[in-house]
Parts: C-alpha cells; sequence; structure tokens
C-alpha cells in the first residue's frame, strides 16, 4: 500500500468508527441508545427522518486525461445482536440472559464492507455514467447459550440483512486551457425496502453506515476544494458536493489521494501520534477518556465488555497502557508554520561560521508586533479601563448557548491579559477569583475567555460572587475553559483556525492531524 492511501486508510478508519459507542461504552448508556449519526445513507422509501439515500461527490483532476482512478467505498453494515431465551414452548427474545459469569446483551453491531472499482479517466470522458452495482448478501448466525451444567438455556442470533447501492461515475472535460477533468461519483442506496411506518432502528437494517468514498489517480493530481489555485478557483466553484466533503489525504504536498468523508475535515488530515487506539472519535479527548476508562467499576467494564468486542479491546487497551504512552497523552504543542522562510544569521566578524538559523517570529505571537501587549494593553469597559490585574464579574448570559456558562454568572475573576485577534476585536484572560487551581491554570496559560461586553469592571470595594469554589464547573467558549467533563457530546470540529498552543488534551485533533477518541464523554 503506498504511504499516502496507507494514510488515507487510517484516517478514513476514523471516520468509519466516528461515535460508534460513546462513553461509557455501555449498551445501558442513555446516549448509546440512538447510534449512526453520521454518513448513514437510507433506503430511498425511508423518509421519516431528514437522512438521504445518496451523496454525491465532485471533484477536480488536473493533467490527468489519460489516468486511472482507484474509487473504494466504504461503510458499516449493521448486524443485529438478538438475545432469546429457551422456554418451554421455544425461544422467547429477551435485552439480557445472565449465564455463569458473562452476561449476553441485545445489541447492534457493525461489520465493515468495501466496493472497490478501476476505472480509466478516458473512458469515461464524453461516455455514459458507469454504474457499478452493489450487492451484500444476508446471513443469520444462531449460536446456542449453554449453562455450566450442559442445558440450553438460551441462544444468540445475529443477523445481517442484504444490502443494495449504486455507485455511480462520470468525468466531463472542463473548457479552458488547464486540462482540468470534473470527476462526479454518486453513492446511492438502492434498496427496494417498503417501511410501512417502521422505525429508524429498522431502516438503519437497510442502511449504508459512515459512507464514504476513497478516490486514488495514478497520474496527475486533484485540486484541492478548500484552498485552490486562484486559476482553478472558477472550475472549483462549479463542483457541488452533497452530504459528503473531499479532502486530499495523505502526506502535505501530495495530491493523489482524496478522501470524501461525512465529517468536515481540513485537506492533509492524519491521525495524531499520541493517540494509543481506537476511542470512537475524532476530538481531543483521549487522556480525559483513558482517565475516565479506568474508573469504571468492575460491574461497569463487564457490562462494557459485553456490549461489544471493540470496547471490549479498547478496555484491554486502557488498562495495558505502559506510563510513557499515558505521559504522551498529557500535552502536544505543534508549531504552526511560519509565513517566511528561516534564515541564517550572518557570520560573525571574526570570519567564524555563521550562528545557529533565526526562526522569524510566527505571525501568532504577540511579540511579532510591537503595539500589542496582552500584559499591559486595556480595554474600556462601562467607562473604566480593564487590563491585567482588573478584578471583574462574568456575565456571559447575554449572548451564549453553552450551558456550562450558568454557572459562571456572577462570578467574579481576575483578568490575566488583554488580547486582539485578527479581527481587530478584544478578548479578556480570566481566571476565578475562588478557584483553588487558578495558580495552575495561570502557570499553564489556561485561562477563561470573554468578550468585554460579558464582564463587569470591579472596584476594590466590590463584592465578590456568592458561589463557591467547588461549584466551578463552567467555561469560556473561546480559547481553554475548565476541565469539567462536558454536557453535551461534541462533533468532529469543523476546518477552523487554532491556536498554536494546544491544550492539554494532547491526544487526537483536527488541526492536522485526526485522532480517536470518544464525543461526549
Amino acid at each position: 500500500m503506498s504511504v499516502p492511501m496507507d494514510i488515507a486508510r487510517r484516517v478514513a478508519d476514523a471516520v468509519l468508527y466516528e461515535g460508534y459507542l460513546l462513553y461509557p461504552y455501555r449498551a445501558s448508556a442513555t446516549k448509546n441508545q440512538v447510534r449512526w449519526q453520521f454518513g448513514v445513507l437510507v433506503p430511498p422509501g425511508f423518509t421519516a427522518t431528514a437522512e438521504h439515500p445518496a451523496n454525491v461527490t465532485e471533484c477536480l483532476l488536473e493533467g490527468a486525461a489519460y489516468a486511472v482512478v482507484h474509487l473504494n467505498l466504504r461503510f458499516l453494515h449493521v448486524r443485529t445482536r438478538g438475545v432469546e431465551r429457551a422456554e418451554d414452548d421455544g425461544y422467547w427474545p429477551v435485552q439480557q440472559l445472565r449465564n455463569g459469569h458473562r452476561t449476553y446483551l441485545t445489541f447492534d453491531e457493525a461489520t465493515e464492507r468495501e466496493a472497490e472499482v478501476i476505472l480509466p479517466v478516458a473512458g469515461l470522458l464524453n461516455a455514459p455514467e458507469r454504474v457499478i452495482e452493489i450487492r451484500i448478501p444476508g446471513d443469520r448466525v444462531v449460536e446456542p447459550i449453554v449453562a455450566p451444567s450442559g442445558e440450553v438455556i438460551g441462544r444468540l442470533v445475529s443477523e445481517h440483512l442484504p444490502l443494495r447501492a449504486a455507485l455511480k461515475v462520470s468525468a466531463e472535460e472542463i473548457p479552458g486551457p488547464y486540462d482540468l477533468v470534473k470527476l462526479r461519483a454518486r453513492v446511492e442506496n438502492t434498496d427496494p425496502w417498503q417501511p410501512l411506518g417502521a422505525p429508524r432502528e429498522q431502516a438503519l437494517r437497510h442502511s449504508l453506515i459512515s459512507a464514504h468514498l476513497l478516490i486514488a489517480v495514478n497520474a496527475g493530481a486533484f485540486v484541492s476544494l478548500l484552498d485552490p489555485p486562484e486559476w482553478a478557483r472558477p472550475a472549483v466553484e462549479t463542483c457541488r458536493n452533497e452530504h459528503t466533503w473531499p479532502v486530499l489525504v495523505g502526506e502535505p504536498g501530495h495530491r493523489d489521494v482524496v478522501l470524501s468523508s461525512p465529517i468536515i475535515l481540513y485537506d492533509h488530515p492524519d491521525i495524531a501520534p499520541e493517540s494509543p487506539g481506537p476511542l470512537f472519535d475524532s476530538t481531543e479527548i483521549d487522556e480525559m477518556l483513558h482517565l475516565r476508562t479506568l474508573t469504571l467499576t468492575d460491574e461497569e467494564a463487564r457490562e462494557a465488555r459485553e456490549t461489544d468486542p471493540r470496547v471490549a479491546e479498547l478496555i484491554d487497551m486502557v488498562g495495558s497502557m505502559p506510563p510513557e504512552l499515558l505521559e504522551r497523552l498529557h500535552g502536544a504543542i505543534r508549531s504552526v508554520e511560519a509565513a517566511t522562510g528561516r534564515q541564517p544569521s550572518a557570520p560573525t566578524e571574526a570570519g567564524g561560521s555563521p550562528d545557529l538559523e533565526e526562526t522569524p517570529t510566527p505571525w501568532w505571537d504577540p511579540a511579532s508586533d510591537a503595539t500589542v501587549s496582552p500584559e499591559t494593553d486595556s480595554v474600556t469597559v462601562a467607562g473604566v479601563a480593564v487590563s491585567r490585574g482588573s478584578r471583574v464579574r462574568l456575565v456571559p448570559g447575554r449572548r451564549r448557548a453553552d450551558a456550562h456558562d450558568m454557572f459562571l454568572t456572577g462570578r467574579t475573576a481576575h483578568v490575566e491579559a488583554v488580547l486582539l485577534d485578527i479581527d481587530g476585536a478584544h478578548h479578556l484572560a480570566v481566571t476565578l477569583d475562588e478557584d483553588p487551581g487558578a495558580d495552575l491554570h495561570r502557570s499553564h496559560g489556561r485561562f477563561l475567555y470573554f468578550a468585554p461586553d460579558e464582564i463587569e469592571p470591579l472596584t476594590d470595594g466590590s463584592a465578590p460572587g456568592a458561589s463557591t469554589a467547588a461549584e466551578v464547573t463552567g467555561h469560556g467558549s473561546t480559547g481553554h475553559g475548565s476541565a469539567a467533563e462536558p454536557a453535551t457530546e461534541p462533533t468532529t470540529e469543523p476546518a477552523t483556525g487554532r491556536s498554536a498552543a494546544e491544550g492539554s488534551a494532547g491526544g487526537p485533533r483536527l488541526d492536522r492531524p485526526l485522532g480517536d477518541g470518544e464525543v461526549g464523554a
């Protein structure tokens, strides 16, 4: 396997199992009652939800009129797992069945599926759309559940329903001098199942889950749809992608593989090297998930193991992780590339060798702009100059939707810095007065961030907030908040910029690397 395709598969696997199971990884957990949220292609006859029966990928190839494209459709196929108890008159479905020290649970699993096709671009140009039919047969497996006494007390019934889908591929030349070809691929669920008021759970058995395409080319190159060269921008604007997001994958600079993902990604995403293994998410919370998983009681861990074989592997991975790997999860700093090149310093007057190369101050460092000084700058709020050391009361509820901010309303805080973003807006970095960990946060540069209209200046005689430090669980909506557990389930983040110095949850992240973790611990 080529290096770009190897990287692409690692990223695609993270997409495939995004949100597969959520911490605490148990079938009984409320958050695991509604599953399969990304890339679901339902049968065309099912209209009870807003999910779609097809997705469409359109991307541009440069100088590839005589190339060969390799399309790999990947998705999950729901496998129902039902437990039935033996009775005198047969077998009856139950939610769980205890057999000695093991409990059998009724809970759905999933099987990876792939469909590959190799097509010459020349054969697609000026030709009818190529239709590749995909047929996945069904199967049913029955396993007896035998008690230590030898008595059959029940059975485990696992079943895949057959799937029908189609991959429709076409290509057209883009008029102009740039030798561009637009490649179009439509993935469509063609299952004839008629729902007749059936619930979503039944529709999922006939659906493609986490469906995505890997597209590779052996000659020419793909054009980035996120950051195209100016000459290609008009052609890029003609591409229409429906329910999917094509990005370049592989090593930066390579343009021979595209991942068309149901989750918004950057060009050239990758798995963070700190990530120890799949935790069914692509956010930067591996350390927290590792520690939280270790706190599961024996009974909780046993249920999690019985929920899904992949969870059993996850718990084994967490429990056997050596300290040096765990320590890697605690923090990672990835430098933002400077906009200018590195220049060596001039030789010394004595004619000696040049000094070590000087690193230009990057654009995100306040030292790059002498007019910006977070430690001494101030902003006027209600006629009062607020700067580092000022005491303020937090009033974040005016425009925020984060439920955590309710716990911060009325709290008093110290301003640690006044920051100015690239749009010219001010932000105040603060630490809570009553937070016993304020000194630790200050030493690590982990602050809460608020806009000037979200604080009220306090004079020396102002009464502090009435809340106690033990209640501090909220966080600001920008920068690094408190280490409290999120109240909602964050999804994979959109392609937006990040700070150069990342937080202490140093596993997977999407600023370049894409990693694994669990959504919504």
